[in-house]
């Protein structure tokens, strides 16, 4: 009978820390981009592959595990050569350096549906440190029988801390590529129906 019970009570603390391994579903996610043009416009741009892995024990995922990688080859802001341009060495030189990384440290609550995700991110070789500000968005079950997870997660990083240095100077004093570049991303998680 003893031991009955106690391996009850292993099996539900065992359920109730069991991870959950969620799947990027890339169709619905995007890792988008903004930056300042000539001072007083934008362009804004995607990186079009990307993979993230997202793990979690507890509901309110605060002490989940998020890495992500994005391919630099992939970057699109809707001008061959501009794009062109962005991919060497002034400024992702992607041949030398394919992958930007993520890899998440931790993770706070800052209100209901809010986080601060803290993390190291990867740049030419360059690591530093990064806050993602992300709002979780909701969870659903679709018509599939999956669990449906989104979140909403941006940053500001100063180009120039990534040896993404290239820039020209305006008449006005101005450069011509601002150096902080606004990260958003939208990312959505699915979990398969158990069983």
């Amino acid at each position: 009978m003893k031991h009955a019970i106690l391996a009850t009570l292993i099996f539900a603390f065992a359920s109730t820390n069991a991870q959950t391994a969620w799947k990027l579903d890339k169709a619905h996610s995007q890792v988008n981009f903004m930056v300042n043009h000539m001072v007083f416009s934008e362009v804004a741009g995607t990186f079009k592959d990307f993979d993230a892995t997202f793990n979690s024990t507890k509901d309110d995922f605060t002490d989940a595990k998020i890495e992500a990688t994005i391919k630099t080859g992939s970057i699109d802001t809707q001008n061959e050569q501009r794009d062109g341009h962005l991919k060497k060495d002034d400024f992702l030189n992607v041949e030398q350096y394919p992958l930007i990384t993520f890899k998440s440290t931790k993770i706070e609550k800052t209100g209901d549906d809010t986080y601060a995700i803290t993390g190291t991110l990867t740049i030419r070789d360059v690591t530093k440190p990064v806050v993602m500000e992300t709002a979780f968005k909701g969870s659903i079950n679709d018509p599939w029988g999956n669990t449906r997870i989104a979140f909403k997660a941006t940053t500001t990083i100063n180009r120039f801390d990534f040896d993404v240095r290239w820039n020209k100077m305006l008449d006005t004093g101005g450069l011509v590529a601002g150096k902080d570049v606004n990260v958003i991303l939208l990312m959505e998680f699915t979990k398969p129906k158990a069983g």
